[in-house]
């Protein structure tokens, strides 16, 4: 009787621990510049699972009425580890955002990426090798993402315009994510 219930016990256990449940990370490159490394893994404890299921098809504002509603509780409930309630929203929405564009548009992610690469190349290698800081290689990146589309894009005499006036070529945001995050993987 007693072996009969250890075995049970022994295969209860392996079946359980070979079944491991992961939820889906935060993209590092999607965050706000604002936000702290321990809060995007708090959000990530939070809301893995609502990402998860943005990853397999659910759609944006279910996702976002979700994770909305975890943090509302949390923060009621004074869970947040101090963390303000917009700040935890703001992170969750960037990640649910683009893990939804990722959902519909995976050709682009994937044909981008190279392309990505090869306009900001010299701004991974200067970031890279510390001639510049994070935030300098990703405004660098901005502009030579820019400069891919409108040659004659000078970021010293638009930038200084009212933003009225910008003569800025329309890119796609994503571009941006993928440059952020080639930046992110390059140290």
């Amino acid at each position: 009787m007693k072996k009969s219930i250890i075995s049970i016990i022994s295969i209860v256990s392996v079946l359980i621990s070979s079944f491991s449940v992961s939820a889906a990370e935060v993209p590092r490159e999607s965050a706000p510049c604002n936000a702290s490394s321990e809060a995007i893994v708090f959000v990530e404890s939070c809301i893995g699972d609502v990402l998860t299921e943005v990853q397999n098809g659910l759609g944006y504002s279910d996702a976002r009425a979700k994770s909305n509603r975890i943090f509302f509780d949390a923060f009621i409930k004074g869970q947040t580890n101090g963390y303000s309630y917009g700040e935890l929203v703001d992170i969750a929405n960037c990640a649910i955002w683009q893990y939804r564009d990722m959902y519909l548009r995976p050709a682009f992610y994937a044909n981008n990426l190279e392309k990505v690469r090869t306009i900001i190349g010299p701004v991974i290698e200067d970031y890279k090798s510390g001639k510049i800081t994070y935030a300098e290689a990703e405004f660098n990146a901005r502009n030579r993402i820019y400069q891919s589309v409108k040659p004659d894009f000078n970021p010293d005499v638009e930038y200084m315009k009212d933003p009225l006036s910008r003569d800025i070529p329309p890119i796609d945001n994503s571009l941006f994510i993928l440059a952020r995050k080639l930046i992110l993987e390059s140290k």
